[in-house]
């Protein structure tokens, strides 16, 4: 009963924490070019966000990354990024042959990192992306997608043709950083990919990690291609502002 209480709590912050974000995104929508500095010398950064998601839900990640020097590009054709993996897919790939940009870094949260990872299987002949860091991505699927009636959800069932494809080919999992956390109420199995470099933090949620420091520190390091040791942070207990500081 205990641990069915304490899960409950979580799947509560969680909701609240993306309730807030999409919120947010709606009402305070950010112009993705403010994220271009032309003076920006680092590695460019493409966001991926996750189903039912945009990527104003990713801002934190993207607000570290600019003040780091990254350029950080969107792909707003994604929308609510509902369509599927392989569709979604061309969309990045048309975005970074449209950019010309080489040497990227993908950050991606949930649904993005398998369409990152398919982007990268296949739809980059160019070899334009270097690096991808999925965070909470359901790389073997979740077992709760299996009774959902929409195609957006069902796409993440273990069983999906395009999923086991991807769990299959592991040539590109060497470039991959994936993050998850200690409980994620949507992937109860957990993000861990074999070859990849695996990341499980201290802290809780599919969502809420993007207000913790220490998947911001994650991301930091990884960008950086630095060792990542997961750290012991105090993880906020209210979703808002002040938990990015």
């Amino acid at each position: 009963m205990r641990r069915l209480l304490a899960d409950g709590w979580f799947w509560l912050l969680d909701y609240l924490y993306v309730g807030y974000w999409q919120v947010q995104g709606f009402l305070f929508r950010v112009d993705p070019s403010s994220y271009l500095d032309p003076a920006a010398t680092k590695r460019p950064v493409l966001l991926v966000p996750g189903v039912y998601e945009t990527w104003q839900f990713m801002r934190p990640v993207a607000d570290l990354l600019r003040e780091r020097g990254h350029p950080v590009h969107v792909v707003t054709k994604l929308g609510w990024n509902t369509a599927t993996i392989v569709a979604s897919a061309e969309l990045v790939a048309a975005y970074l042959d449209e950019h010309d940009l080489r040497n990227v870094l993908i950050i991606a949260h949930s649904k993005g990192g398998l369409i990152g990872k398919y982007a990268m299987l296949r739809r980059d002949p160019g070899n334009r992306i270097a690096r991808m860091v999925a965070i909470s991505s359901p790389f073997s699927g979740s077992v709760y997608a299996r009774y959902f009636l929409i195609r957006a959800i069902r796409d993440f069932s273990p069983a999906d043709t395009t999923l086991r494809m991807l769990a299959e080919q592991l040539e590109v999992n060497a470039r991959i950083t994936s993050i998850w956390g200690t409980f994620d109420p949507h992937i109860p199995g957990g993000s861990r990919l074999d070859g990849a470099t695996n990341v499980m933090l201290s802290s809780s949620g599919h969502f809420r990690i993007f207000g913790t420091h220490e998947l911001l520190d994650a991301v930091a390091k990884a960008a950086e291609d630095e060792p990542i040791a997961p750290s012991d942070p105090a993880v906020p207990e209210l979703p808002g502002p002040a938990d990015q500081e």
